[in-house]
């Protein structure tokens, strides 16, 4: 999610008064008096476009797509050609036979394969960015008016909002709920993205930061960029290899992402 202001990200839905900014005039470019010959899509929205922007207030993960076409609609374009972003209301729509869906879990089925097992395999236990709390700037170089807000902050230490950036649990760059969701609730049992009923299972890896610099990046490190190399995970993915079932290893969690996944209100 992203917002202009703190009151609003935390304000219900129903209390904030947005300006639609979809079909709003861009008015007069922008002049690019700093970066000489480097161009951005920023420079074709003008005043007109960037206010429009600012004054819609609230952006959810859907609208945050639509807001990416207005402001760089050419960049948005070439990436549309390659992948998909949406929900599905019918998987057996002939559309989703275009590789641009295969990508996304949420517009595509599994293989009719009732014996195969799926395994999400992901570090938690460390903060992970999932909000941002941005703000107008008066001039900025290439004029990019856009900024994270800084001075945001929450009430209390214990606040998951920080310098402008709300933080949730996962493994410092991916949600836990982003990378568990499918396995826990999307393709469980029989849906209509796994009609034949694959069996899944959720594997989450506790974060423990290395003890010294000589044990390198850590060897039970949840980290992202890390978790190929923590031990737990390869020992299960060799157990897995050497012919262990779903039902030896189960679930492993240490977060509340089975709660979580049911609060997500999609058709399954």
């Amino acid at each position: 999610m992203v917002s202009f202001g703190r009151e609003v990200a935390e304000a219900p839905s129903s209390e904030i008064e947005r300006i639609e900014f979809r079909g709003a005039v861009k008015g007069n470019n922008v002049a690019n008096n700093t970066c000489r010959d480097v161009y951005t899509e920023y420079h074709d929205m003008g005043f007109g476009g960037i206010k429009a922007v600012s004054e819609y207030k609230v952006f959810t993960a859907g609208e945050v797509v639509e807001m990416l076409e207005f402001v760089a609609p050419k960049m948005m374009e070439r990436g549309s050609a390659h992948f998909s972003y949406g929900i599905a209301e019918d998987l057996d729509d002939p559309k989703y036979a275009h590789y641009k869906y295969w990508s996304n879990p949420l517009e595509t089925k599994l293989p009719n394969a009732p014996d195969m097992e799926i395994y999400t395999m992901y570090g938690v236990g460390i903060p992970t960015e999932r909000a941002y709390v941005y703000k107008l700037t008066p001039a900025a170089e290439c004029y990019i008016p856009f900024q994270i807000d800084s001075s945001a902050k929450g009430q209390n230490e214990d606040s998951c909002l920080k310098d402008g950036v709300y933080t949730v649990e996962g493994d410092e760059t991916v949600p836990a709920l982003s990378a568990g969701f499918m396995c826990a609730k999307g393709w469980r049992g029989k849906t209509r993205f796994n009609p034949s009923g694959i069996k899944t299972y959720v594997r989450e890896y506790d974060h423990n930061p290395p003890a010294n610099f000589l044990e390198g990046r850590g060897t039970q490190s949840g980290a992202h960029v890390d978790i190929m190399g923590n031990f737990q995970l390869i020992e299960d993915v060799i157990r897995v290899a050497a012919g262990a079932s779903g039902e030896e290893l189960g679930d492993q969690v240490y977060t509340d992402i089975f709660e979580w996944a049911e609060k997500i209100d999609l058709k399954l």
